[in-house]
């Protein structure tokens, strides 16, 4: 295909795409073929990431009914000749960059290559070799190398020139299909260099024995005696439950266009994010009202508790080091999602700029969440109830040993929830016959898991009712008033407006049940109240991150669960654009420095959720999913319970067995 061919390529029917919608795979190619055309190509010019350069805001929130929009990408480039990162903006339509800037001293993240060739290279290095024989380990083929992205390890891995660079640690295998992260090679840390795609150096702290028992969890060894825990079949009491809906789902979709019930969205994706959320609204008797802008994951780190040597600098950016997008799963086999499902194609790049497809990538489905709501009149016992039900949008992403599944809940009483679901195997290390380990547990014989904590920023670009919007902290204290509480059993609630960027990082309180409301002062419910939306946390994580250690200044926006910054088209991610190799604070503490003004402006809310993992043996050899995330409600934003139209549940969608009477009513007696 010529350059004149595959620019063409984005007119006709994408021209009509709408502003926010993903670069389709032309438009990828595209963007690469017009940047290696230009006099600012070379031959060592690698494509990191090629996504959409998203239009600045509107004034109505919305580029509903604009048709002149231009079509742009933005990608960011790495040079390993030059050492150095490059971004440009490239005017599809126009066939011109419109920008380009030099990144001087900073590291991508993942080249699509990095992930497949270093495991190859490092086989072949006789260092490597002698360091496995020295374990007893002479089939080469069997050892899995995990590219785990560099940490820090002080200035050594950041000064002038220097290489990009990776630390992969090894596992073994015992068969081709076998879990290999069952036996972990503890002490053994290889420098590689990802310019050069070569090993730079081996660090051996000691040969310690590979665990002796399997680990595998796939139907093919499940039920291998050597296994732990050791089943002999599978469970023959699970009946089939068949979810079905005999006349389609309630949702529309409309390219990337999303209707479902009173909400509308629009859904994006891209190499670094994955899934973004735009434009949500909800359409409230007639009037389409705004909820949220954007909304994204931002970043996440996994900070390791555990000094020993192959663990103490685990502390990943896995979406900005690797890129969620990257690493999301087709969801073509199993059952990720059940019911009658809606799926979008993810589209990335590689290295040279050839766009790659991820096949149903997103999936989209409804669920019955049990009760919306519900009474029964003691007197009359008439019940009434109303089923509630969820929109769900959702990625699974593989980042080497860990399964992250990312959940954006729409429900029919104008809430939403995200969800982050963690699965997959331990980061697993080895521990000689009779020793403990200090900084984590054991889950089988000579294998034990780190303490370990996970992070995930999620940027929420809010627009209650519409543009400006003040944030507010609400605490509930005693009634502080001796005079008014006589019967000390009173109690208010305390609003706190946080006024600005230097006041923007917040922590939550549970002796106050401390929640935080994005308000819009210049729109008032019946009862005079400026309409809103609370944001409530659901479990919270204590930080483990010491002052002092590297990880601490590399993820800052760990320490604080919720920042409030004034929107800047710029700040996209937590952590800044580029961690990779980088000890500096980035990102959030940057963001806020200028101390923007908050009230009554357009702000951002990024709030951070964790997992804090102490293993159990339970989490092996494949752990159980665990649950963190946090929930968006309206408050006052309706003058009412915004669910109170659902319709009642059919009696035919009730089955019952045995002889009790479908409405069970026990009234306690006067």
């Amino acid at each position: 295909m010529t350059l004149e061919d595959t620019v063409a390529s984005t007119t006709g029917e994408d021209v009509t795409r709408y502003p926010l919608d993903p670069l389709s795979g032309a438009e990828i190619q595209a963007a690469a073929a017009i940047i290696m055309a230009s006099e600012y190509a070379t031959p060592t010019l690698k494509f990191v990431m090629i996504q959409l350069a998203e239009p600045g805001k509107t004034p109505t929130l919305t580029f509903e009914g604009l048709d002149d929009v231009p079509r742009c990408a933005f990608a960011s480039m790495y040079d390993a000749a030059a050492k150095m990162i490059y971004e440009a903006v490239v005017d599809l339509g126009a066939r011109m960059i419109d920008s380009w800037t030099a990144v001087p001293g900073r590291f991508p993240s993942y080249l699509v290559e990095h992930m497949t060739g270093v495991e190859e290279k490092v086989r072949e290095d006789p260092r490597w070799q002698e360091a496995m024989r020295q374990r007893g380990v002479t089939d080469f083929g069997l050892a899995m190398i995990d590219p785990w992205p560099a940490g820090y390890y002080g200035a050594a891995d950041h000064y002038e020139n220097s290489p990009l660079i990776c630390r992969p640690l090894t596992f073994m295998r015992a068969a081709p299909s076998e879990h290999g992260y069952a036996r972990p090679v503890e002490g053994l840390i290889v420098t590689f260099d990802l310019d050069a795609m070569e090993v730079i150096d081996i660090e051996d702290h000691g040969v310690v024995p590979l665990p002796p028992t399997a680990g595998n969890y796939s139907e093919q060894f499940m039920f291998d005696p050597n296994n732990r825990p050791a089943f002999t079949e599978f469970r023959d009491d699970v009946k089939p439950i068949e979810i079905t809906q005999p006349e389609g789902p309630s949702f529309t979709v409309d390219g990337w266009k999303v209707q479902w019930q009173k909400w509308s969205l629009r859904i994006g994706f891209n190499p670094r994010e994955g899934i973004t959320l735009h434009e949500v609204t909800y359409t409230d008797r007639g009037e389409t009202r705004p909820v949220m802008y954007r909304g994204s994951l931002s970043e996440m780190v996994v900070p390791y508790g555990d000094t020993s040597p192959t663990h103490w600098n685990k502390n990943v950016f896995d979406m900005g080091e690797v890129g969620m997008g990257f690493s999301a799963n087709p969801l073509t086999l199993g059952c990720d999602c059940l019911g009658e499902i809606h799926y979008f194609d993810g589209t990335v790049n590689d290295s040279s700029g050839n766009a790659v497809t991820i096949p149903n990538a997103i999936c989209m489905h409804e669920e019955d969440f049990g009760i919306s709501w519900k009474h029964t009149d003691f007197r009359t016992e008439e019940v009434e109830v109303r089923r509630s039900r969820r929109l769900v949008i959702s990625m699974i992403c593989t980042v080497g040993n860990y399964e992250y599944g990312f959940f954006w809940y729409l429900y029919n009483d104008a809430s939403i929830e995200v969800e982050v679901k963690l699965s997959g195997v331990l980061t697993t290390g080895a521990i000689a016959e009779g020793e403990e380990p200090r900084w984590g547990k054991m889950v089988a014989p000579g294998i034990y898991g780190p303490n370990h904590q996970h992070f995930f920023n999620f940027r929420l670009d809010m627009n209650v009712d519409g543009a400006g919007n003040s944030v507010y902290e609400v605490d509930s204290i005693p009634e502080p008033d001796p005079d008014l509480n006589p019967h000390r059993n009173a109690w208010i609630t305390r609003d706190t407006l946080v006024a600005s960027e230097s006041e923007g990082a917040r922590d939550w309180e549970w002796k106050t049940g401390r929640y935080w409301k994005v308000v819009n002062p210049s729109k008032r419910n019946e009862l005079g109240s400026p309409v809103a939306y609370k944001l409530t946390p659901k479990d919270i994580v204590p930080v483990m991150v010491q002052e002092g250690s590297y990880i601490y200044d590399r993820a800052r926006f760990v320490q604080h669960n919720l920042w409030v910054t004034k929107y800047d088209p710029k700040e996209l991610y937590a952590a800044g654009d580029y961690m990779y190799q980088s000890a500096d604070a980035q990102g959030l503490p940057e963001f806020i420095a200028d101390d923007a003004p908050l009230e009554d402006a357009d702000v951002v809310l990024w709030y951070t959720v964790g997992a804090h993992h102490v293993v159990r043996p339970e989490d092996w050899p494949v752990m159980p999913c665990a649950y963190t995330g946090f929930h968006l409600k309206p408050v006052g934003f309706f003058d009412g319970n915004p669910a109170l139209d659902l319709p009642p549940s059919p009696p035919k969608a009730c089955h019952a067995h045995g002889g009790g009477h479908p409405v069970a009513h026990v009234a306690r007696e006067s």
